[in-house]
């Protein structure tokens, strides 16, 4: 559906239940809604959410990340500030369940996030059957996850049918980001008379804070930033087949969230904050022209970060055996 200024963005990402718990999270924290000093723990989370424990507790690594949480002395995790009121998450504050009745976002997390961290030490099978086992969930289901990681651009089907993971080689990323430098400048310039004001000004601030803050910036503080950037602003294209067409090529913007988690030393700065910063003020100042072209440079020349991070991965991380997964030879 065309976007105009009277208009939301279009939207094709899948929901991630972590996502949206640690948001919820961290809005009540700096409202002081869960006041410092309070316990938080995965129990809790997940009882309070509805959510199994796994994103529950990539919810807790995210507030930890943002500096909002802290570890406790035992078990969970504390609120950050001075102590009020300690009382134990263990119980739901609210009934606020993030589960719909789509049975297959109990799953996806935790499957997206298997496979993501895998792929950068080669392809692998996807064996539907064994899924839908090792989850407890039925073939139906096993195959609603996969077919929106395929929509996600992170699992593909084989000539025979078969899912399969490809691994994040150089000819592979390449292509992702010969399609990204191509069709998101053009998206961007399509999008840039519907931001709202606001929308580039948080941008803008955020950036800048960062930028004078490198020292203490996390994984889940990057994969923000570049959501906004990728995700966030392209949604007010009015072009939904361009949008969903991106977002297909986009599965690196999801293995980054591995990616940056494991080599966040890599850089001292983190090369693209400044990059993206130069894109918003060129919208702001309506220069939709240079912001794009700026963009695409901005895509050509993480092309070889990224490949710097996947080679990194791949010379030492061994991923656990899982029966749903097979890896393929190269």
């Amino acid at each position: 559906m065309p976007v105009d200024a009277g208009r939301g963005p279009i939207s094709g990402a899948a929901p991630r239940l972590y996502e949206r718990a640690f948001k919820i999270l961290a809005e009540e924290i700096r409202q002081k809604t869960l006041s410092p000093g309070s316990r938080l723990n995965e129990t809790g989370i997940a009882a309070r959410f509805g959510i199994s424990r796994p994103p529950a507790r990539q919810a807790l690594t995210r507030l930890q990340e943002a500096g909002l949480v802290e570890k406790a002395a035992g078990r969970g995790f504390i609120v950050c500030g001075e102590p009020a009121d300690k009382a134990v998450l263990s119980a739901p504050r609210e009934l606020q369940r993030l589960v719909s009745s789509s049975s297959w976002e109990r799953i996806y997390d935790q499957v997206e996030a298997e496979i993501i961290s895998r792929i950068a030490t080669g392809s692998w099978r996807i064996v539907e059957a064994e899924l839908a086992r090792t989850y407890h969930v039925s073939r139906t289901v096993a195959r609603d996850v996969l077919a929106r990681l395929q929509q996600a651009g992170l699992v593909r089907k084989d000539d025979r049918s078969r899912w399969f993971a490809p691994a994040l080689t150089p000819r592979h990323v390449g292509e992702l980001y010969e399609m990204r430098w191509v069709l998101e400048p053009v998206a961007l310039k399509d999008a840039a008379p519907n931001l709202p004001p606001p929308l580039l000004a948080r941008m803008r601030s955020n950036l800048e804070k960062a930028l004078t803050n490198t020292a203490n910036l996390g994984s889940a503080d990057l994969d923000r930033f570049e959501n906004e950037m990728h995700v966030e602003l392209l949604s007010y294209c009015g072009n939904a087949t361009m949008i969903q067409t991106i977002h297909t090529h986009q599965s690196l913007i999801i293995a980054h969230r591995f990616l940056y988690r494991h080599t966040n030393e890599m850089f001292p700065v983190e090369p693209f904050l400044p990059e993206h910063l130069e894109i918003v003020k060129y919208l702001q100042s309506g220069e939709a022209g240079k912001a794009a072209d700026t963009l695409a440079e901005h895509l050509k020349i993480s092309l070889d970060r990224s490949l710097s991070r996947i080679d990194k991965i791949a010379t030492y991380y061994q991923p656990e055996p899982l029966a749903f997964l097979e890896k393929l030879e190269t």
